[in-house]
């Protein structure tokens, strides 16, 4: 039973090593996001790439890499709370961290809300709707991702305490992804999630690569 949760926990960070938005701009024939904007591999760089249907896509991708890592955990070897939050782990960890591509990877987030919406649904629910919030007001996903982050360790505290470990590691992991952000914020200089760059701008950096 021990094998199959390492195999499981192992098979979780290979998955979250697959950046689908790599994948995709190769496909599209869109700039590397790792060379492009913020130089992040995640869906709001590729909504200044590549618009909201491409950027959705990403999402649901990157939040599969987190959720069916558990949803095996789960179903085929019944693994308990503990186990799961350590898969999510390295699934999160797979995401920013990926072998396949030079531990270059991005923050975390859509994984994060995978694993998390895997693991309890009405978990997932009061994260993304404080997430949502936050960018609907101040139009940072950054400033979005980081307070989330940070909030979402005391719920877990008081309604989810099997998750805790989890989720302080993976809250810990977002965060300090994003520092170069918290500086950028810090001296008003991060972009909003939108409004920032035109198609016009964006079709010519394609060319000049």
């Amino acid at each position: 039973m021990e094998t199959s949760f390492i195999i499981i926990i192992i098979l979780a960070y290979f998955f979250g090593s697959i950046s689908s938005a790599v994948l995709i701009c190769k496909i599209l024939c869109l700039p590397d996001p790792r060379f492009f904007g913020s130089n992040n591999p995640g869906a709001t760089n590729i909504l200044r790439i590549a618009g909201y249907k491409i950027a959705i896509v990403v999402i649901m991708f990157d939040a599969l890499k987190g959720a069916i890592p558990i949803w095996l955990g789960y179903y085929l070897v019944m693994m308990n709370p503990k186990f799961l939050g350590i898969t999510a782990i390295f699934s999160c960890l797979g995401h920013m961290y990926p072998v396949f591509l030079k531990f270059r990877g991005g923050k975390g987030v859509s994984t994060a809300f995978g694993s998390i919406s895997a693991m309890n649904y009405d978990f997932f629910l009061i994260m993304i709707s404080l997430w949502i919030t936050i960018i609907l007001i101040s139009r940072y996903a950054s400033l979005s991702a980081i307070v989330t982050a940070s909030v979402v360790p005391f719920y877990t505290w008081y309604f989810q305490y099997q998750y805790l470990f989890a989720i302080i590691v993976i809250s810990t992991l977002i965060v300090t992804k994003h520092i170069p952000n918290i500086k950028l914020l810090w001296i008003k200089q991060e972009k909003h999630i939108w409004g920032n760059k035109n198609k016009k701008a964006i079709h010519n950096d394609k060319k000049s690569l």
